[in-house]
């Protein structure tokens, strides 16, 4: 792992313009590809859906690195377990998507 904290991620990534490699997910989360991986085989990160089973031809979009990027903020930051961080990060995504419904009935 890295020895810095990462970044806090950043929200406003298009999914449609990212496609990252597995190398270059891990440099965005300022973790390594050791890192990555094994967040992978865990479940908790996926690649893109037209993904192969060959790891070089892995992509991933701008929503896989916003949840990569607050997983390992969150295990850096309160040396949390790497499931805790996971499961963090989905009630953080609901909630974001909970206020974006919200945001969006009120302006009716």
């Amino acid at each position: 792992m890295s020895a810095h904290a990462p970044t806090p991620p950043a929200e406003l990534l298009d999914e449609d313009s990212v496609a990252l490699t597995l190398e270059a997910l891990a440099r965005a989360c300022c973790m390594d590809a050791d890192w990555v991986a094994a967040r992978l085989q865990e479940g908790l990160l996926e690649p893109g859906a037209a993904a192969s089973g060959d790891p070089a031809a892995w992509r991933f979009g701008g929503a896989t690195v916003v949840r990569a990027r607050r997983i390992a903020h969150l295990e850096v930051t309160f040396d949390a377990d790497p499931h805790l961080a996971a499961l963090t990060t989905d009630l953080i995504e609901e909630v974001t998507a909970l206020r974006q419904q919200l945001r969006h009935l009120q302006r009716r």
